[in-house]
């Protein structure tokens, strides 16, 4: 993956915001409430990561859907696979953080 010149400028940004929101969570509900913080963002994420066929646990719905894919062109198909990557990208980042909290908040509790 190759940086463009708005991740040369949002990067230091960003890594300022989360090590801030970091030391804000760790003062506010200490080593064991990150810990915790991590699991229910985990929860979401791996959650959202798996309805990303289907918003919908019906199972007419999903099998709609999938019949809807089979009719598609490969250029669509494509299109498709290209988006939903693009929509997966927070969601990876997401479960990076919460196994970053929950591996800090409940290590350091049980270590200190």
């Amino acid at each position: 993956m190759r940086f463009t010149k708005w991740d040369y400028v949002a990067f230091p940004v960003l890594a300022a915001l989360a090590i801030g929101v970091f030391y804000g969570a760790l003062r506010l509900v200490g080593f064991f409430g990150l810990g915790v913080l991590g699991l229910v963002i985990a929860l979401i994420a791996v959650r959202m990561d798996l309805e990303r066929d289907a918003a919908s646990a019906e199972p007419r719905v999903i099998e709609e859907q999938f019949k809807a894919r089979d009719r598609m062109s490969r250029a669509e198909r494509a299109d498709f696979r290209a988006a939903q990557k693009a929509r997966l990208k927070p969601i990876f980042v997401a479960q990076v953080v919460a196994a970053g909290f929950v591996i800090l908040g409940f290590g350091f509790h049980f270590l200190l």
